[in-house]
């Protein structure tokens, strides 16, 4: 039976780069991938690493699109597995697309994330992926102290802050990834 997996870090623990590799190892083998990435996310028109790899993606989703009609009308062979990018940013309605993609089309789906924002509240999309997947795994990275990061802090000009809508992705915004302990510190409490 196919699955659908949900892997999940704070930012900068490498969920593009490992979205990247897993497409490869299908692909040596012979095998078809679909990347699929929300349209809000705005930084590159591709699946970009912080590392600089980067990889094409085949459809680009907004909060409209019906996944599992996006994915399943797409002409060629058949997809052996699909990948989401910023799968935070996908609608409820798309991640029980996947779901069904998975359970009653027979297709693995592997989407890539972050669990919460930078204010810890969780996202829609990885909410409702943390209800649905048969799989979660979390990916690691650090805190500038050295411990494990598991949430995000958001900067504006240099500062930290709590405010502010749930997306920003361009202008004058940055995030950090912080353990709790340094996020209480520097950001404030929950």
């Amino acid at each position: 039976m196919a699955k659908l997996y949900f892997r999940y870090g704070a930012m900068n623990s490498g969920k593009s780069t490992a979205l990247i590799q897993v497409a490869h190892n299908y692909e040596e083998r012979g095998q078809r991938v679909f990347v699929v990435k929300p349209a809000v996310d705005t930084k590159s028109p591709t699946v970009l690493s912080r590392i600089n790899v980067e990889r094409e993606v085949d459809l680009v989703v907004d909060e409209h699109t019906a996944l599992r009609d996006a994915v399943l009308a797409t002409p060629g062979p058949r997809i052996d597995c699909v990948l989401v990018d910023e799968a935070q940013f996908l609608t409820p309605a798309q991640v029980e697309d996947l779901f069904r993609l998975a359970v009653q089309h027979h297709v693995p789906v592997i989407a890539y994330g972050l669990r919460s924002d930078f204010r810890t509240r969780g996202f829609p999309g990885s909410i409702r992926l943390m209800e649905l997947a048969h799989s979660i795994e979390e990916l690691k990275t650090i805190c500038r102290c050295g411990r494990k990061a598991t949430l995000n802090a958001r900067t504006v000009d240099g500062e930290f802050t709590r405010s502010g809508d749930q997306v920003a992705i361009d202008g004058d915004v940055g995030y950090e990834s912080m353990c709790g302990t340094c996020y209480l510190q520097k950001v404030g409490d929950l």
